[in-house]
């Protein structure tokens, strides 16, 4: 995460962990819209969560700014 926005690099093996850093200097979440993932993230912080072990796209988001939105790819 970086200027208030997500950037997804690649997709991810189901079950694999997953590592998010929040380069902003402001917390953000990471919030799957169907409810499978949901971590918060502080400032300049790193966080892991397990991907879905379902293969799928996942739409994500940020609780706290309803602009960033993302997609997890899970194969």
């Amino acid at each position: 995460m970086q200027d208030l926005k997500f950037t997804v690099t690649a997709p991810v093996k189901a079950g694999a962990t997953v590592t998010a850093k929040n380069n902003d200097t402001v917390e953000h979440t990471v919030t799957a819209d169907d409810g499978s993932f949901n971590i918060s993230i502080g400032p300049g912080k790193t966080a892991t969560f397990t991907a879905p072990s379902a293969a799928g796209d996942y739409k994500l988001h940020c609780n706290i700014h309803s602009q960033m939105t993302g997609t997890l790819t899970v194969q």
